[in-house]
C-alpha cells in the first residue's frame, strides 16, 4: 500500500484576533457581534482579496489568512490598522475594536481545505507578541519585505515562544510615520496654555498580553487630561509614534511642542 502523499507549500501566513474580546463581548455582546461583521464586510474581508490573500478559516474572534507573497501580506496587514486607526479616533478606548496580526513564512501542510505546520503555529506566536493595532512578524518577513515596502521595523529581539524550540527573532511593523522633524532648532513654538504629551508606558512584566493594559492606561490619561478646557494635549497617533524607542525627553518636547512630557 502506497504511502499517502502530503501536500506542502511555502506560504505567508497572517493570523489576526481581536484585542479584549472577552472583554468587548461581556460590555455588550450584540453590538460587538455587528461592528466585527462591518468590519469584516466593508474593510477586512476586502482587503484580504485586493491582496491576493485567502481565509483559510475564522477561529473564534480571529482569522488565520495565507498569502503568496509576504509582501502582500504585510502590505494588507498595514493597510487595515490604519483604516481601523482612523475608524477607532474619537471611540473611547473600552469601546475600540483593534486587531492583533502576526507574520511568517514558512512550510505548510495542506488538508482538507485546512493548513498546518511550524509555518501556521510560529504565525499564532508572533500574533501573541503584537500589541493591539500592531503587527508583529518574523525575522524571515523583516527579511523579504525590507526595502520593499516604505516601512519601518523595530527589532524586538529573540522571542522564546511557546512550543516553540528554538527562539525566534521577532519585529514589530511601524504603521505610523514619525512626525516630521521641526525646522527651526527650536521645533513649533509652544501653546498658549500649558502643554502635555503623555508618552508610551513600558511593560516591564514579561507578559505580552499586559501591553494591552499599559496601552489601555495611557489612553484613559490621555483622554482624562483632554477634557481640561486649559490644558493643551497631545494626540494618542503623535505620542505613540515613540512607543519602543528609547526617547529623549527634551528632543520629544521640541517635536512635538510640548512643555511637558509623562
Amino acid at each position: 500500500m502506497s504511502a499517502e502523499r502530503v501536500e506542502r507549500r511555502l506560504a505567508a501566513i497572517l493570523v489576526a484576533d481581536v484585542a479584549g474580546y472577552s472583554r468587548l463581548m461581556e460590555r455588550d455582546e450584540a453590538g460587538t457581534l455587528a461592528r466585527l461583521r462591518t468590519l469584516r464586510g466593508d474593510l477586512i474581508d476586502p482587503k484580504i482579496a485586493e491582496h491576493k490573500g485567502h481565509i483559510v478559516k475564522t477561529i473564534g474572534d480571529g482569522l488565520l489568512v495565507e498569502f503568496v507573497s509576504v509582501v502582500d501580506a504585510v502590505r494588507c496587514a498595514v493597510e487595515v490598522q490604519r483604516a481601523m486607526a482612523e475608524r477607532n479616533a474619537g471611540v473611547p478606548a473600552e469601546k475600540r475594536i483593534e486587531f492583533r496580526f502576526g507574520i511568517h513564512q514558512g512550510d505548510i501542510i495542506v488538508e482538507d481545505g485546512d493548513i498546518f505546520g511550524d509555518g501556521v503555529n510560529l504565525a499564532a506566536r508572533l500574533e501573541g507578541l503584537s500589541v493591539p493595532g500592531g503587527i508583529c512578524v518574523s525575522a524571515r518577513v523583516q527579511e523579504d519585505a525590507a526595502g520593499k515596502l516604505d516601512l519601518a521595523f523595530e527589532d524586538i529581539g529573540e522571542q522564546q515562544l511557546k512550543n516553540i524550540a528554538r527562539p525566534v527573532r521577532a519585529y514589530r511593523v511601524v504603521t505610523e510615520a514619525r512626525p516630521a522633524m521641526p525646522q527651526a532648532i527650536g521645533g513649533p513654538p509652544l501653546p498658549d496654555k500649558p502643554s502635555i504629551a503623555v508618552l508610551p508606558f513600558q511593560n516591564m512584566s514579561g507578559d505580552p498580553e499586559q501591553e494591552y493594559f499599559a496601552d489601555g492606561m495611557v489612553e484613559e490619561i490621555i483622554t482624562a487630561l483632554s477634557r481640561i478646557r486649559w490644558l493643551f494635549v497631545i494626540a494618542r497617533n503623535s505620542s505613540f509614534t515613540y512607543k519602543g524607542q528609547a526617547i529623549d525627553v527634551k528632543r520629544v518636547g521640541r517635536e512635538l511642542g510640548v512643555r511637558y512630557v509623562l
